[in-house]
């Protein structure tokens, strides 16, 4: 189905790895520390996506718009980065098959990269106790380009920093910023896993090329195509 990969860059929040409950404990933690209610799990799993700051601006105004003060945001994110710091995989597990899917991947020969919106704080110490981080030849973090996912500037910069063509990368996500990040970047193609993070919207709204219940699978795609 896909010719012509170079390399597969992958989503990591909720495409390789189910962070929330840690999340969670982090937002809750700086909830109460500024008397607040907590939010809890299920809430935190809606607001994942756009990076830390804009979780923690929806859990401080319990809304997916997260338009709450900076000087709020200000006063919570320093708590939310220690709790989560210390927590990032207390309760994080990857998710059913993606370790095996990696290494099948690895296993043909492509190189791969993790791109996320996530701060690369807390990315790169997140996939090394997971345990992933042998897979990727660069872990690049929501801070390292200008704009974030859905722009395609992460995208962009990790081609280079790789150098590989853009045209020749296979982008794997669960969200549609993921999808519209590998379409405004030019890539080959985009496949999605529709157990992820998308704000409660059906991942195939967004029009991937592909949609895969595991990254086991997707190594079969490819081979059809080699």
């Amino acid at each position: 189905m896909f010719d012509n990969i170079e390399a597969i860059f992958l989503d990591l929040d909720g495409t390789l790895v189910d962070s929330v409950p840690d999340l969670t404990v982090a937002v809750d933690a700086m909830l109460t520390q500024l008397g607040l209610p907590p939010r809890g799990e299920e809430r935190v799993r809606q607001w994942v996506g756009n990076g830390a700051e804009m979780l923690i601006r929806r859990a401080l105004v319990d809304n997916l718009k997260g338009d709450a003060p900076d000087e709020l945001v200000a006063q919570g994110r320093p708590i939310f980065n220690a709790v989560y710091q210390a927590n990032l995989a207390i309760g994080s597990r990857l998710y059913p098959g993606v370790l095996e899917g990696l290494r099948a991947l690895q296993a043909l020969g492509y190189r791969m990269a993790c791109i996320t919106n996530k701060p690369t704080v807390f990315a790169k110490p997140l996939v090394e106790q997971l345990g992933i981080a042998v897979f990727f030849d660069l872990v690049l973090g929501g801070e390292c380009a200008p704009r974030k996912k859905p722009a395609p500037d992460a995208l962009l910069l990790t081609a280079g920093r790789m150098g590989v063509d853009i045209h020749r990368v296979l982008m794997v996500g669960d969200s549609k910023n993921d999808v519209q990040a590998a379409r405004n970047a030019g890539c080959r193609g985009v496949v999605a896993v529709p157990y992820g993070y998308n704000h409660g919207d059906d991942i195939r709204a967004a029009e991937p090329d592909l949609v895969i219940d595991s990254l086991a699978e997707l190594s079969a795609f490819l081979n059809k195509a080699a």
